[in-house]
């Protein structure tokens, strides 16, 4: 069985999305409240609350505090579920911590305010393609613009800072096997920043730069922002411009590597990458803002899991392979630096571009290796994402599948 993700706008009323803001501020009160209660049992006895102690703890604040009552049990639960894993994982850490891995630990902390509220189990119900019941919020507008697959198990509800609201149903799907329509066409994919991706076959596809073709914008609205009075309902005004600014730049982002991914996963049975750090490279201060810009790691996960959608294998490089160094042709090592952007080995006489060069060598890497890897949360690979535009990226004169 597979967990797959369905998202959709909704429409709350003026009167339901005050509601949506009550459930948001209580859910938040209650996780910091849950929060005081594990650390200074914690400091009293040496007792770690369990997520059943805590829900004892909901209870009990519930029958102290009546506008608990208005949140639905299950909602409540989910927040002590929250806290919970925010320990295990914090733990978690600390243990790789004393193995000797460079993190930061990070004990939970307080919220200001929860991004999203969760329904577990139930609370929820479809009355039509137009409208979804919500328990203790009312009948809510949809945007149903595909139905969603399997047995939707959460529902989970989430503000943007333009105050846009979406629901997101996670869904139990059988994962069921089937053969890519070109299993034995392979293809190796070199990212960069000069060019997004450099393909084996010599499709080029160019990066887009969207938070680069925005800045002029958005420095606008952040200088508009910083000249108004705070508290002011002016200056609350500038905040939601320059905060749909924002949105725009990552929505662009998330659509341009939705489409990208998607051309590859369709036309290739066989997709290998580099193996990047991406988290060293952005402590690079020259090329940070560009390597997050890029989002090469939501590209590479979203590469992944549409490949093992379509049938086909999505294989990892060793990140030590000199795979820019290296001739594909002959396998000499010609150095190069990064102003270098031909590569002409004087072995074999081979003159080409360094990264159609590299994406080469990460073909053959891939063709010998011949196993799919999967990208996981929280791997090195992982990175800050945002979203874009996808129309005309891909060069002209290459043909696929």
């Amino acid at each position: 069985m597979d967990c797959r993700n369905f998202e959709y706008r909704i429409y709350p009323s003026r009167k339901q999305t005050g509601r949506l803001n009550t459930q948001f501020f209580l859910a938040t009160k209650m996780y910091n409240l849950l929060l005081s209660v594990k650390k200074e049992t914690y400091l009293a006895n040496g007792k770690n609350l369990t997520k059943y102690d805590l829900n004892k703890d909901i209870k009990y604040f519930r029958d102290t505090d009546t506008n608990f009552k208005g949140m639905h049990s299950q909602v409540l639960q989910n927040v002590s579920d929250r806290l919970s894993k925010a320990y295990a994982n914090f733990f978690r850490r600390l243990k790789e911590k004393k193995s000797g891995k460079h993190i930061k630990v990070g004990f939970p902390r307080y919220k200001k305010q929860l991004k999203s509220i969760t329904y577990p189990q139930s609370g929820f119900k479809f009355i039509s393609d137009k409208k979804l019941r919500i328990s203790k919020i009312g009948n809510v507008p949809i945007v149903l613009h595909r139905v969603p697959r399997g047995k939707v198990k959460t529902m989970t509800i989430k503000r943007t800072k333009s105050g846009k609201w979406f629901v997101v149903f996670s869904c139990e799907i059988e994962h069921t096997l089937k053969g890519h329509p070109f299993p034995d066409k392979s293809v190796g994919i070199d990212v960069g920043l000069e060019n997004f991706a450099t393909l084996s076959d010599g499709t080029i596809i160019h990066n887009p730069r969207h938070l680069k073709k925005s800045e002029i914008k958005l420095k606008r609205l952040q200088r508009q922002v910083s000249r108004k009075k705070k508290g002011d309902s002016n200056r609350k005004k500038a905040i939601h411009m320059l905060a749909v600014q924002h949105e725009r730049v990552a929505n662009q982002r998330k659509d341009f590597l939705h489409k990208t991914s998607r051309m590859i996963a369709n036309n290739y049975g066989v997709v290998a990458v580099e193996g990047l750090n991406i988290n060293g490279m952005l402590k690079n201060h020259c090329l940070a803002k560009h390597i997050a810009d890029a989002s090469w790691g939501s590209f590479l996960r979203m590469t992944c899991y549409k490949e093992e959608e379509s049938g086909g294998r999505f294989i990892v490089g060793d990140p030590f392979e000199p795979t820019t160094q290296k001739c594909s042709r002959c396998g000499a090592y010609v150095r190069k630096s990064l102003a270098d952007r031909i590569h002409n080995c004087p072995i074999c006489g081979l003159v080409l571009p360094r990264d159609l060069n590299s994406a080469i060598n990460i073909e053959k890497f891939g063709n010998r290796v011949g196993h799919t890897q999967i990208y996981a949360c929280g791997d090195s690979t992982s990175t800050s994402c945002l979203e874009q535009d996808a129309s005309g990226v891909i060069e002209a004169g290459t043909t696929l599948g």
